[in-house]
């Protein structure tokens, strides 16, 4: 039962990139039981929610209003006095053009408990992804916030100018696109030069990010030119130099480029965390979910087969001479299994490891399993040719996999005379809820880059988009492959494969892709 009562965390969600928001603010997005988000919150963020929290939009975007504020006001009166946990979360940081004072005077008014989370504001956070230290000794030791909504025309205007205009050397307005040339006129107007630098930067910290320089005297013509839109800062001084010699987010290998990551979601983080921090726009759709199988009967069987080997009986069941591991899913499903059996790590100690690629190897080690095997070429075909001298006849094999797998593996290890169990570790089945998402964007020709990562990736994501012409629609598209039996997946569709990894692992895809576009891996600090 909840309380009578309930709280209100108003967080800044930071300027946009969802790597900036604060430890504390992340805390209150997964303890809430509602999450009330802007337009500038980053909707990365609402993954970290609990499964069962109520998601709602009052999103605010120029002269469109989901919600008026004396009714996001009341929507968050009403939400604690419910009992809920409410996480508000607000683009930037609350107290800085956020309102944030106006929620929290309604709260306080109807005696509602509230905490102020700051945030990082795009008031600072914005230049500095483009370059442009708000100070800077030497040019500039003093820094104002504006809004930028303001008519500068109006004749109660909060705003005095002159003393902005002569008095501070970095001028940083908020959200002020449309009112630019008004902004522009009235510093001009009160004494600032006509030749001062003047940097307007959109959808600041994230893979969109675009940044106009010019001076005061030229800007609104180069806007104009430009046709930008908000959402927008527009910073006024000398410091915006600065971009020149600082810019660096701009500058990374892969910065703007829409790739599609078809991994499943519980694998998809590697590869998005290393796109995203080469400057991409990693877009998620995960073909595939990794469930249990149907039934353990098969995994369990192979587990007491293996525990029967702690205290042997005549006419007991032999076990394995060696484990061959396909993936970190199997290592995954297969050892949680082991615990669920009263079995651990200690009763695989005569038994001998093998992992198909690094990824699987390191899993197992971090389980302070030794590997003894892994192939150079990581593929099923080099696991057959390295283990075919430890194979006999009275060698016994286990191979715990998914459900649907190659079976050249066992095939070949049969012809070489061991015994080999095969058994149903993991399925995956198909997961069609980004469909429309991706397939909007494709239709659009928004996406540059398709990565596949196996061949059950390739098969789902046609699957899932069987309604459009693939082959049509991914023409201008980069088709990026993990290695050749997944390549041979997708020209089986009658695709093309663009790139295929030369090692056939998450480092060597990303590898590949710089490599397609002429940049040195060693210098992009890509990591596995």
């Amino acid at each position: 039962m909840k309380k009578k009562t309930g709280k209100v965390y108003l967080i800044g969600a930071g300027p946009g990139d969802p790597k900036l928001i604060t430890v504390k603010g992340l805390e209150c997005i997964k303890e809430a039981d509602v999450i009330v988000y802007d337009y500038l919150a980053s909707s990365r963020l609402l993954e970290c929610a609990r499964p069962e929290a109520e998601i709602i939009y009052v999103g605010k975007s120029g002269s469109k209003h989901t919600m008026e504020q004396k009714d996001i006001n009341r929507l968050l009166v009403d939400k604690a006095k419910e009992g809920n946990v409410v996480a508000r979360l607000k683009g930037g940081d609350p107290l800085i053009f956020g309102r944030g004072g106006e929620e929290a005077l309604e709260l306080a008014k109807n005696g509602i408990w509230f905490e102020f989370i700051p945030g990082i504001s795009s008031a600072y956070a914005v230049p500095a992804y483009a370059g442009i230290p708000v100070t800077h000794r030497g040019i500039s030791s003093s820094v104002a916030f504006i809004t930028g909504h303001e008519d500068p025309t109006k004749p109660d205007s909060d705003i005095n100018w002159e003393k902005l205009a002569r008095g501070v050397r970095t001028l940083v307005f908020l959200m002020g696109v449309k009112n630019l040339p008004l902004i522009v006129d009235k510093l001009i107007e009160h004494g600032r030069s006509s030749d001062t630098p003047i940097a307007l930067i959109r959808w600041g910290t994230t893979t969109r990010q675009e940044t106009i320089v010019g001076t005061l005297a030229d800007v609104v013509d180069k806007v104009k030119k430009a046709n930008l839109k908000p959402p927008a800062i527009t910073i006024v001084g000398d410091v915006v130099n600065l971009r020149e010699k600082l810019k660096w987010f701009e500058d990374k290998p892969l910065f703007g480029k829409k790739i599609i990551v078809t991994r499943s979601r519980n694998q998809a983080s590697e590869l998005v965390d290393i796109l995203e921090n080469l400057g991409a726009e990693a877009i998620e759709f995960p073909t595939i979910k990794i469930i249990p199988p149907q039934s353990y009967d098969e995994l369990d069987n192979a587990i007491k087969k293996i525990l029967s080997s702690r205290f042997p009986t005549p006419g007991s069941p032999l076990s394995y001479d060696w484990i061959i591991f396909t993936s970190v899913n199997g290592v995954n499903y297969f050892i949680k299994r082991m615990y669920h059996l009263d079995a651990d790590i200690r009763d695989l100690k005569d038994i001998k490891l093998a992992a198909i690629g690094p990824a699987t190897a390191e899993k197992l080690k971090k389980l302070g399993l030794n590997v003894d095997y892994i192939p150079s070429n990581y593929r099923a075909e080099s696991v057959i040719d390295g283990l075919k001298d430890e194979v006999g006849r009275d060698t016994k094999i286990l191979i715990p996999r998914a459900k649907v797998a190659r079976e050249i593996l066992p095939e070949k290890l049969r012809e070489f005379g061991a015994q080999v169990d095969v058994v149903t570790t993991y399925q995956t089945v198909i997961n069609d809820s980004y469909v429309d998402k991706v397939k909007e964007m494709l239709e659009k020709e928004e996406v540059d880059i398709v990565t596949f990562t196996s061949s059950s990736t390739v098969k789902n994501f046609a699957e899932l988009l069987k309604e459009i012409d693939l082959k049509k629609t991914l023409e201008n598209v980069t088709v990026a492959s993990i290695g050749p039996i997944t390549s041979k997946t997708v020209e089986g569709l009658g695709l093309k494969v663009d790139i295929s990894a030369e090692e056939y692992t998450i480092r060597g895809l990303v590898e590949a892709i710089l490599s397609s576009y002429q940049l040195p891996a060693a210098s992009c600090r890509v990591e596995e």
